[in-house]
């Protein structure tokens, strides 16, 4: 029985981390997206009004 429930405490923790990292994982992939957005949009704006800084 003790073997039982250290088993499913450790799946338990092993799913619990798994989750965070994935979320945290999913956050930082938004992130990453909308500073690319607004990468392409700077950039677009300097090859439109052809300066060279913005």
């Amino acid at each position: 029985m003790n073997i039982l429930l250290i088993i499913v405490g450790i799946v338990a923790v092993v799913l619990l981390l798994t989750g965070g990292f994935f979320h945290a994982l999913n956050f930082l992939l938004w992130v990453g997206l909308v500073l690319a957005i607004i990468a392409l949009i700077v950039w677009l704006a300097r090859v439109i009004t052809g300066r060279r800084a913005v």
